[in-house]
């Protein structure tokens, strides 16, 4: 166990609503969400002393806070690795609460991702690009879909997958998607026969029900310590682990030379971390959010985690399985794929309510939840237990 796990805790969750055209700022999405957040916890604007976001957030912290009356912020920071961020931003809050540095930290995230600026939609000349990413452009390679790609190609190759065993993270996301109101594909559940008739995106790898949404929105979280959430109105989510993961010969999202490309260490990385601060294992875990902005980095998620070894994903990843009444109940908001893309940030705010017993897809006596950010870029996770 380690000097963080069981020192701090979710307090508060907010989130407007997912769309495609939000009508509105980023600044205006994430006032909205750390509102309801503040209320949520039952704490005020005043009681903030502490603000984590992503690096890539359009909205100033002190915009933020002077939009909404904080005070005095004593910690404010930001992480970079976009959808690697989710998981670290609730770390670095638990961080300065369990160091002193602050009391009650907001996290938050806010877009417009969809009807604004579109991640993958590279324009221009390719002089203009990063480095990094001109050596793939000429090839075609200009876009996430097309950089998880050639991992995911080599991994269906030493193990024998095909694009339908993919499809069933799909399935299930969208199963629970279908019975949540606030998911963006509410009502709509697909079947693998749905999936396979969806349009290729990169052949034959990847389908359009494959990847995930463009979404608009906001999401925030309240943090403070686990002893003070003890005397507000709702129930804690305790964070019992929390860890970040970058290895070697990395690249944002086109690691290709390593010596192999079927794995995603990083996960691997945070893994063992998170196994080993909290003393449990995957065993233990009775929920999870993995994050599936591609289908193939879910199943390569669950070898590196040690819920089954590698290459063992097809045989593991059932729909029964994953669904809500399996063994491993996974997304259960619809996820990515279903619910909305908020960075993965729309993950914790789940799981939180998985922790508090309020979700619309609620797994039966959740004592033990499992959250991951960002694969293909250094990354993060966390485990969140019921108090």
């Amino acid at each position: 166990m380690s000097g963080l796990s069981g020192r701090a805790a979710i307090v508060g969750i907010g989130q407007t609503e997912f769309s495609k055209d939000s009508g509105r700022t980023e600044l205006q999405l994430a006032c909205e969400a750390v509102r309801a957040a503040l209320a949520d916890a039952g704490v005020t604007p005043a009681d903030v002393d502490g603000l984590v976001t992503f690096s890539q957030d359009t909205t100033e912290e002190m915009e933020l806070g002077r939009n909404l009356g904080f005070d005095e912020i004593t910690m404010f920071s930001r992480i970079t690795y976009g959808g690697g961020a989710a998981a670290a931003t609730v770390q670095q809050a638990a961080m300065a609460i369990t160091s002193g540095a602050a009391e009650c930290v907001v996290v938050y995230r806010a877009f417009n991702e969809r009807s604004g600026l579109r991640f993958g939609n590279f324009g221009g000349s390719l002089s203009t690009m990063p480095l990094w990413l001109s050596w793939y452009a000429p090839f075609g390679l200009l876009s996430p879909a097309s950089w998880i790609a050639v991992h995911a190609r080599r991994y269906m190759h030493e193990y024998g997958v095909t694009n339908a065993d993919f499809g069933r993270i799909a399935v299930v996301d969208r199963h629970h998607a279908s019975t949540n109101p606030n998911a963006w594909f509410y009502g709509r559940p697909i079947t693998i026969d749905d999936h396979q008739a969806s349009p290729w995106v990169v052949e034959p790898v990847v389908r359009l029900l494959d990847c995930c949404q463009e979404s608009d929105g906001g999401v925030a979280l309240v943090i403070t310590s686990a002893e003070r959430a003890r005397d507000l109105p709702q129930p804690p989510a305790i964070i019992t682990a929390a860890a970040q993961g970058a290895t070697g010969d990395a690249e944002m999202m086109t690691s290709y030379y390593r010596d192999t490309v079927t794995g995603l260490p990083e996960i691997g990385l945070v893994g063992r971390q998170l196994w080993q601060q909290s003393g449990l294992s995957p065993a233990d875990i009775d929920t999870a959010f993995l994050y599936d902005h591609f289908t193939p980095f879910v199943f390569v998620q669950l070898e590196e985690l040690g819920f089954c070894g590698l290459g063992e994903a097809k045989e593991f990843a059932t729909i029964e399985r994953l669904s809500v009444g399996g063994e491993l109940p996974i997304n259960t908001s619809g996820g990515l794929l279903g619910e909305a893309y908020i960075h993965g940030m729309n993950g914790i705010t789940e799981v939180v309510r998985q922790i508090r017993g309020t979700a619309v897809n609620q797994v039966n006596d959740v004592e033990h939840a499992l959250v991951t950010a960002g694969t293909g870029v250094p990354t993060s996770g966390l485990i969140l237990s019921r108090d």
